[in-house]
């Protein structure tokens, strides 16, 4: 029977969660220990001194955020009087029009 533990051993092979974060400045230099990273959520101080593995306030900046999807999204205006029909850029559509989803 094969048990696999959630959160034991860190695998050492993964790069740190800090250079794919939304929230995290990573700073390299031209030799492999030249590093300054620093965590926004933390603070305005916060630098880091060892590679992170597991943060619960990781956000993966390769992923867009709600209000990026939003800003992007074509929605499908239907008038009852049949004046405006078809599709409209969300960013051209008033707030009396918008439905913002929460997060």
């Amino acid at each position: 029977m094969k048990v696999k533990v959630r959160g034991g051993t860190v695998n050492h092979g993964d790069p740190p969660l800090c250079s794919s974060c939304r929230y995290a400045l990573v700073v390299k230099g031209a030799r492999l220990g030249d590093e300054i990273v620093k965590c926004n959520v933390l603070g305005s101080q916060a630098h880091l001194r060892f590679p992170v593995t597991s943060c619960s306030a990781y956000e993966n900046r390769a992923q867009p955020t709600l209000w990026q999807m939003e800003e992007i999204a074509w929605v499908l205006r239907s008038s009852p009087r049949g004046k405006k029909v078809g599709f409209v850029e969300a960013r051209k559509l008033g707030d009396d029009e918008r439905h913002v989803l929460e997060e």
